[in-house]
């Protein structure tokens, strides 16, 4: 199924991280794990907001790339199904 993840990083481990070198390297990581589809960044309510898509094949898997993020970036994370145009006709014509 496909999947949406949204995160955001606090101002202040977000700048740590750059510093760091962290910041780029736990995007990245999650990136190829998720074998994402797409991912965008922009800045939402001040803070770095990155929103990943991916499909999803085993959801024992959320937690390992969720704990990447926490753990590495303080992120505040959602993950919900994300559908295309097509999903939702099929959807709604059942």
């Amino acid at each position: 199924m496909r999947m949406m993840m949204r995160f955001s990083i606090p101002v202040e481990r977000g700048n740590e991280a750059f510093e760091d070198g962290t910041l780029g390297q736990v995007i990245q990581t999650v990136i190829t794990e998720t074998k994402a589809e797409a991912a965008y960044f922009m800045l939402e309510g001040g803070e770095r907001t990155g929103y990943i898509f991916f499909d999803l094949e085993d959801v024992a898997l959320l937690p390992k790339w969720n704990e990447i993020m926490f753990a590495a970036l303080d992120a505040a994370i959602d993950v919900v199904p994300a559908l295309t145009f097509d999903d939702l006709k099929r959807g709604l014509s059942s």
